[in-house]
């Protein structure tokens, strides 16, 4: 991966308050996107991801840098800490996820443009589109992946 040392491995309890600081840093970065959670509820929430088992996270440079939380072939969070964007590691944790499902769907904010161009790079495509009905009270867009067929391979 462009010689970026990083690592993946199913998350620990230990990790809950690191993640729920993505999420928060994440949340404060969109002017945009409400703020209906703590912090102590992100981390919270981040804990609970953790102990359904879903989470997977990468370190970079010897620290958590990213996760995604996934639940089947749906994808509940994906979050990189804003120090480590734009260095592929959003990309390894898909990728990682693509290897273990044949299909993966997940919502994403219209408003959050950054997320719908990484997305589309990655294979997805848009199913279904709402005029907010989620807690946030935000449109959102629906996404889908499936894995290639080996005749759509060849």
């Amino acid at each position: 991966m462009n010689g970026i040392e990083i690592a993946l491995r199913p998350a620990h309890s230990g990790d809950a308050g690191q993640l729920g600081a993505m999420i928060t840093e994440a949340v404060e970065a969109r002017s945009w996107k409400p703020r209906l959670h703590s912090a102590a509820q992100d981390i919270s929430h981040a804990g609970t991801l953790i102990d359904r088992g879903w989470v997977t996270v990468v370190e970079h440079a010897s620290r958590l840098a990213g996760f995604i939380a996934r639940n089947g072939v749906d994808i509940d969070a994906l979050f990189v800490a804003s120090w480590a964007q734009g260095q592929g590691l959003g990309t390894a944790l898909l990728n990682d996820a693509k290897t273990r499902a044949d299909a993966l769907e997940l919502w994403t904010f219209q408003q959050n443009s950054g997320a719908q161009r990484f997305y589309l790079r990655h294979g997805f495509h848009e199913i279904a589109r709402t005029d907010g009905d989620n807690d946030e009270g935000l449109p959102d867009i629906r996404y889908h992946w499936r894995r290639p067929s080996q005749e759509q391979l060849t």
